[in-house]
């Protein structure tokens, strides 16, 4: 987990994931869509791969990535107990501010 949240907390990462998200890239789309030069871009996949957040495949001279699922859903489970503990802060929030508006609306003497 802390690999994972490591790599994806460098927005040029970050990027690149968002970028994969809507398919398989290869070096040279990734570099002309970020705007970066080949030698940073490959910096990052790198970073990426060893987090196993992306995984590469040859195909001739070219190096196509895209994401692996697995390490997606490990983190979205991490996250699921952090969204239960809000919502149930959140659920308590509102209960307090409906008293409070009943309280204004009924003021007891």
């Amino acid at each position: 987990m802390i690999k994972t949240l490591s790599a994806l907390a460098e927005p040029h990462r970050l990027h690149i994931m968002e970028l994969l998200q809507n398919g398989p890239l290869s070096v040279g789309e990734i570099v002309g869509k970020l705007g970066l030069q080949q030698p940073q871009v490959s910096k990052h996949l790198r970073v990426l791969v060893d987090a196993d957040l992306v995984e590469v495949q040859r195909d001739a001279q070219r190096r196509i990535y895209r994401l692996r699922s697995q390490p997606l859903k490990e983190l979205d489970g991490w996250l699921e107990s952090f969204r239960h503990i809000w919502e149930e802060r959140y659920d308590r929030l509102d209960e307090y501010l409906r008293q409070l508006q009943e309280h204004e609306t009924n003021p007891t003497p």
